[in-house]
């Protein structure tokens, strides 16, 4: 495990891409405020056109706008840009408890290089049926490539170092969010997943659960396939 290391909020930068989510994301900005002191970075990558990024910039996060490219670049674009040594991802639909950043600071402090919150520990009722048969394939599916178990490999809520980040060249759009913790997981960084709560999203979903679901079970093989290769 990495030496411990006492960080505060202000070395933190929360981070997340956004697509026409300017119904949820005002609310999910307050409680990041709420459980940073409003100490942390916010950086939200943008592609809308319904005025998510006025409500962000009016609420003192650092807005980068790009023509729409997926999930994965917007996040990916987030991560890279931030510029604090703990990097939290979250989505903007307020399905994730913002509450819960200092826990997971506290486990960064401890040593633990990914801290990744599992949605479906506590059973992820409010999620969609679908998605959470879904997520569940998704692990199991990772788990018997990768020969270890993982619980949720799409989970949006994770905190990295920013060593990590800047380390491993990142290559999925789609599946980024099970890359994210797929290659750390392999390459032996220490990661610990968390249960936590899920609730139900604000606003509309722009995500086919079909097409989706094709292409981040593509990326689990992928991104397994080529990190056994690389142990080899």
């Amino acid at each position: 495990m990495t030496e411990s290391t006492e960080y505060g909020f202000d070395d933190v930068s929360v981070v997340m891409g956004s697509y026409n989510e300017a119904e949820a994301i005002g609310p999910v900005l307050s409680d990041i405020e709420d459980a940073t002191n409003g100490e942390a970075e916010v950086v939200v990558v943008d592609s809308s056109s319904d005025g998510t990024a006025d409500v962000a910039r009016e609420h003192g996060a650092t807005v980068i706008e790009q023509p729409p490219r997926g999930y994965g670049e917007a996040v990916r674009e987030a991560l890279e840009s931030a510029t604090r040594p703990v990097r939290i991802t979250t989505d903007c639909d307020g399905t994730y408890p913002m509450e819960r950043i200092p826990e997971f600071l506290e486990y960064v402090n401890e040593g633990y290089d990914v801290v990744s919150g599992d949605r479906l520990y506590h059973g992820a009722e409010t999620m969609p049926t679908l998605n959470r048969y879904g997520n569940h394939g998704f692990a199991a599916l990772a788990s018997g490539l990768m020969g270890e178990r993982v619980h949720d490999v799409t989970t949006g809520m994770r905190a990295y170092r920013a060593d990590l980040i800047e380390e491993i060249e990142w290559t999925e759009n789609t599946g980024l969010s099970a890359e994210l913790l797929l290659r750390p997981v392999m390459r032996d960084y220490d990661v610990r997943e968390e249960p936590i709560e899920y609730d139900e999203r604000l606003g509309e979903t722009t995500l086919d659960p079909f097409s989706g679901g094709v292409a981040i079970a593509k990326s689990i093989v992928k991104v397994c396939l080529e990190e056994r290769e690389r142990r080899n």
